[in-house]
């Protein structure tokens, strides 16, 4: 991890894994900007490992009766009742075979897509809508989304999505509460997650990293200055798919929920077989194997908002069952059941697949592995 600094690849890099309950290993690498060193308490931008936060609040509704995960999404989201499916350039849309259901959310299987994965008619009518603005609620995103096509059939192919933001307008809409207010009344409050939030709360900007990308002549290049993001002030779009930052600290913590079966440090979230469900494959055989973008996700399925290792020896090291997900700017956690152990990195840079720092990682950490 110290070459990607020494080398001036990567300027903040945290990496934490946890076995059987207790830190194994926690490495704190550069500095947060140019001047402070990096710190357990640094803030990072997580993105999308927002989606497991945001499926588990979907799941502590469910496990209250209040849906089923094949329920229409649209008994709940009415504007998504009548959504059609892109045909063809210059061909009428075609109407949906069936409708969208909350599994279908969470399982990116909704024939949503981003604007971002590629260059596709769909994508560019995402791209040309503005689906994600700041300055639109949760709601308004939702309605614009409703008008326009799918990119398939629901449950006819995997593609990345924001299935996910969906999701959390569901959350709210079934609960009755923001989903900020939800996150922190049910989940990180419990959890003692207090410096995740969708913005940086006041006062606290001194300890958020700065976000890098590749620049043109070489070498890196800021973009995204904690000074001028979006994520230092309160947001109007509170993004179930990727809008949170956080920590190491507060991050392992919900890992470790998630490794212990829904329960941390005496506080029970959420019912072991609820975990259990989350944690499975949900796609059958004719869906996979599935891709994100360039990168082939090979020996892995999809489970409720995360991906699930089916076949180690096409997926890299791991036990069979491991959960995981990462972020757009490089971030990345893994729960491996069969060795009770978590994995976390957390460092700043965009596109998330620019370097191999997620798999060297991995790599790293199990051949450590010797009992």
């Amino acid at each position: 991890m110290q070459r990607y600094i020494d080398e001036d690849k990567l300027v903040s890099i945290i990496t934490m894994v946890c076995r059987q309950g207790k830190i194994a290993h926690f490495s704190c690498f550069g500095t947060q900007d140019t001047k402070v060193p990096t710190t357990r308490d640094t803030i990072y931008r997580i993105y999308s490992m927002t989606k497991p936060i945001t499926t588990v609040a979907a799941m502590m509704l469910y496990e209250e009766g209040l849906f089923q995960l094949d329920d229409p999404v649209s008994d709940f989201i009415p504007e998504l009742e009548d959504v059609k499916v892109f045909a063809g350039t210059g061909v009428p849309p075609e109407d949906l075979e069936r409708g969208i259901t909350i599994r279908h959310l969470m399982t990116h299987t909704s024939g949503m897509t981003y604007g971002f994965m590629g260059n596709s008619p769909v994508e560019q009518m995402y791209n040309e809508a503005k689906i994600n603005r700041p300055d639109h609620s949760t709601k308004e995103m939702v309605q614009t989304l409703a008008t326009l096509p799918l990119a398939n059939q629901p449950g006819t192919a995997w593609r990345y999505s924001v299935s996910t933001d969906v999701l959390g307008y569901f959350v709210e809409v079934v609960s009755g509460r923001p989903l900020n207010a939800f996150f922190r009344e049910r989940i990180l409050d419990p959890l003692g997650m207090e410096d995740t939030e969708f913005w940086v709360r006041e006062g606290q900007g001194h300890r958020f990293a700065t976000n890098y990308g590749p620049a043109q002549e070489g070498g890196i290049r800021v973009i995204d200055d904690p000074a001028t993001s979006k994520f230092s002030s309160p947001q109007k779009f509170y993004s179930g798919g990727g809008g949170l930052v956080s920590t190491a600290s507060d991050y392992i913590r919900f890992c470790h929920l998630m490794l212990n079966g829904g329960v941390f440090q005496g506080v029970r979230l959420l019912g072991r077989k609820t975990v259990e469900l989350m944690t499975m494959n949900h796609l059958p055989d004719e869906l996979m194997p599935i891709s994100l973008g360039l990168t082939n996700l090979s020996g892995e399925g999809f489970g409720l908002g995360g991906a699930i290792l089916l076949d180690a020896a096409a997926g890299g090291p791991g036990s069979v069952g491991t959960f995981r997900w990462g972020g757009a700017a490089t971030t990345a956690f893994w729960i491996d059941y069969e060795e009770e152990l978590v994995g976390l990195l957390l460092t700043q840079f965009m596109p998330a697949n620019y370097y191999r720092i997620r798999a060297e990682f991995k790599t790293l950490v199990y051949q450590a592995l010797i009992g």
